[in-house]
This record gives C-alpha cells, sequence and structure tokens, in this order.
C-alpha cells in the first residue's frame, strides 16, 4: 500500500529571522549572464569581504574552503545549474573534512538565475536578472525576510552530487550545442545567438533532429533497481507497480535513461514530474518513443503533462543504468562526453535552498 508521507521539503518561515543574517555571494565569473553590471549591482548589497568570484575549479575550492571557515549561514551561486553543482559540491567537501575534527554547520543555499539552464532557479521562484529583483533576493536573505527554505535531495554520481543527470538523447543535445557554440559561436554576434535560447534551438534543428532521422535512437539497454523498493508512477501520481530491491526495473530498446531530484531542466523544461514527491527518492525516467513522437507533443512534454506508453516514470533510491554501447552523458546540463553504464543514488545529506514561491514578487 502506498502511504504518501507529509511533505516537508517547504520551511515557511513567517515572520523576520532575529538578526541580520551572514550570507555570501559565490559568482561564476564564466557564466553568461555574470556581466560586469551584475557584478557592480550585487557589489552594492554586499560588503567586499562577502563577495567572490570563481573562474575556475582551483578558484572554487579555495572560496569554499574560506566560506565554510566563515561560517556563513547562506550562500548564493551566481551562474546556472553546472555553478551550482560545483560549488555544493566543492562546500560540501570542506563541511565533511571539518566534521572529521569537529562539528560544522551546512551552510543554507540561495540561487541567482544567472544561467543557461537554471533547474533550481526556477523551482524556488528565483527573481529574473530584470530589474533588481536578483538583488532584493539576497537582500531579503540578509534581513531574515524570506518566505521560507526547501530541502531538496540530490543525486551521487561517482561522487558527484547533482539535481540531475541522463544517458541518451538529453546527454546527445547537449553535446550538440556544446559543438554548435564552439564551431558556430564565433565572434561577438554569434557568440550572442548561439548561447543560451538560440543555441539550443539551432543545436535541435541543425544536428540532434538530423541525426536521429537518419540513426536509430533506440538502444538496448537494462535497468537494475538498488537495495531498497522501487515504485513505477501512473500520470495521476499515484504508483501502479512496486519492485524489490535489486530486481530489473526495465529491459529493452531506450533512446534516454535520465534521473532528477527537481522537475525542471533548462528553461522551465518539465522533465521529471515526480521528482520531489517523496523524500529521499528520485524521478528517473526512461524514454522508448521515436524522436518524431517528441516533436509533435513537445508543448506537453514540456510543461510535463504527456506521459504516453513510451515514456516510464519511477521513483527509486537508487539504480543501475547499463547500454549495450556508449552513450553521450551529461550532469547538470554540461556535458560529459560518452558512458555505458552509470550508477545513479540519492546522496546521503540534502540540501537546504531559499524558496521565494511564497513571496510576492
Amino acid at each position: 500500500m502506498w502511504v504518501q508521507p507529509f511533505r516537508a521539503d517547504v520551511e515557511q518561515v513567517p515572520g523576520k529571522f532575529e538578526g541580520e543574517q551572514k550570507v555570501a555571494v559565490l559568482l561564476n565569473a564564466n557564466a553568461r549572464k555574470v556581466t560586469s553590471k551584475i557584478v557592480r549591482a550585487i557589489s552594492h548589497v554586499v560588503p567586499q569581504s562577502d563577495l567572490y568570484l570563481s573562474r575556475s575549479e582551483l578558484d572554487a575550492r579555495r572560496i569554499a574552503q574560506q566560506v565554510v571557515d566563515r561560517g556563513y549561514q547562506t550562500l548564493f551561486l551566481g551562474g546556472g545549474d553546472g555553478t551550482l553543482t560545483c560549488f555544493v559540491n566543492e562546500v560540501m567537501t570542506q563541511v565533511a573534512l571539518r566534521r572529521q575534527h569537529h562539528p560544522t554547520r551546512m551552510p543554507r543555499f540561495g540561487v541567482l538565475k544567472l544561467g543557461t539552464g537554471n533547474s533550481v532557479a526556477a523551482l524556488v521562484k528565483a527573481s529574473s536578472t530584470a530589474g533588481d529583483g536578483f538583488v532584493d533576493d539576497v537582500l531579503r536573505a540578509r534581513a531574515g525576510e524570506v518566505p521560507g527554505y526547501r530541502t531538496i535531495d540530490l543525486l551521487l554520481i561517482d561522487g558527484k552530487r547533482a539535481p540531475f543527470a541522463g544517458l541518451g538523447l538529453d546527454g546527445k543535445l547537449l553535446n550538440d550545442y556544446n559543438w554548435v557554440k564552439r564551431n558556430l559561436g564565433q565572434g561577438p554576434l554569434m557568440k550572442k545567438v548561439m548561447t543560451g535560447a538560440g543555441g539550443y534551438f539551432a543545436s535541435v534543428a541543425f544536428k540532434t533532429v538530423p541525426y536521429y532521422l537518419m540513426n536509430s535512437n533506440q538502444v538496448d539497454c537494462e535497468v537494475i533497481n538498488g537495495p531498497s523498493v522501487a515504485y513505477r508512477m501512473g500520470p495521476d501520481g499515484a504508483p501502479s507497480q512496486s519492485f524489490k530491491p535489486g530486481e530489473t526495473l526495465f529491459k529493452g530498446s531506450l533512446m534516454m535513461a535520465a534521473a532528477g531530484t527537481v522537475p525542471y531542466y533548462g528553461f522551465e523544461l518539465k522533465m521529471f514530474p515526480f521528482a520531489g514527491k517523496r523524500r529521499g527518492m528520485m524521478n528517473l525516467r526512461l524514454g522508448t518513443m521515436p524522436t518524431t513522437s517528441i516533436l509533435a507533443n513537445l508543448p506537453r512534454l514540456w510543461n510535463g503533462t504527456w506521459f504516453p506508453e513510451g515514456i516510464h516514470d519511477l521513483l527509486v533510491k537508487d539504480a543501475t543504468i547499463k547500454f549495450s554501447r556508449e552513450m553521450p552523458f551529461q550532469i547538470s546540463g554540461d556535458a560529459e562526453g560518452y558512458r555505458s553504464e552509470v550508477h545513479f543514488q540519492i546522496a546521503p545529506e540534502p540540501i537546504d535552498v531559499v524558496d521565494f514561491t511564497g513571496s510576492l514578487h
């Protein structure tokens, strides 16, 4: 019998916390929307000592060491999903190292909508860069006036924590997007056109779709459940089947195997409609439909209301995906090359994220 647990992932906090909150802002200087104008705007509301710019993984590691040692209550991360993944991993690593010697509190995270893909930003209704909304987000956090906090589980893949990842069509799209940016986005004008939504459209139109029209997108695959019970979900949000530990979840031809703990990809594509429905579980989505069917139903897929027979949604804690050949792979929207086998599991510690869904803006 399925028992839907009480959802405690959003803690609504009425009123104001006592005292000003200690808040840092970490910006990815390589993110498309992190311009000098954005940096200046943030610098007007955050002391220089609390504003960090990162240009490399080494920078991110050094910054994470500093912010953990300084004991910030909230860290705002400026960039896309890849930026969030990078900084969260670095911060959690530093916290774990210090916990070996003394108790260390995990900070809460805030998200600034400054990337191409903003899945977590969309979930918590972070303000866009239009106007001064993103600055107000930081100001409210410093004043202790945010509506609440949302607890978000993360995937753990080869030691790396992330809100979503996938093998197959979505990985192909991201690899194609990177190819378009690298080969067609030369010069100031084309770089602007081929980055973001324009680049995604060009990659779909000129790379991804032509490839799958000429080549099969179906590859033999086996998906095996981990050591916990898993559930197949129906369109109504109720489980239609349960799987025992170690049982085969799927065996056959697939074009995509992706997992997420948040509903969205970039541009608010609701790829994982059941993510967050049950704490400690991911929405594993398996796709067997042809590319032409996806294109014909793209609007319904986008808003998370398309549930054909060729889409299999499961809630799992741990799963291993084995393809018969290497498939394009992505983590948090960043292309990660090709893999034939991936182990997805829920990370042991979730994160708390500043949530603006209860605010008026």
